[in-house]
């Protein structure tokens, strides 16, 4: 049985990095005028965005947010939108994963 459990867990984990990467892919980049610092957000994601000197950090802080933004609801059920057909939804409540 703890055999079956790990499967579960790399299976979860590939699954998330697939909607991150794809959640990715719609994000959009600006360059803050005064500052000349990258801001960037992924639509429909409410809240989710990032500010960073370098579109490179940028994107590694909207990743990082992005992440934590879907572990949260996850841990509180609450709704997550589905993208290219993967609904994280249905998953479940994920503990330590």
């Amino acid at each position: 049985m703890p055999l079956r459990g790990a499967w579960i867990r790399i299976k979860l984990k590939f699954m998330l990095a697939h909607f991150l990467d794809i959640a990715m892919e719609l994000a959009h980049y600006e360059i803050i005028a005064e500052d000349g610092t990258f801001w960037g957000e992924v639509p429909g994601f409410q809240g989710v965005w990032a500010t960073h000197q370098t579109l490179a950090g940028c994107q590694r802080e909207l990743r990082e947010a992005l992440s934590d933004w879907i572990a949260l609801r996850l841990k509180l059920g609450l709704e997550i939108p589905e993208l290219a057909q993967m609904n994280l939804n249905q998953i479940g409540v994920v503990s330590n994963a």
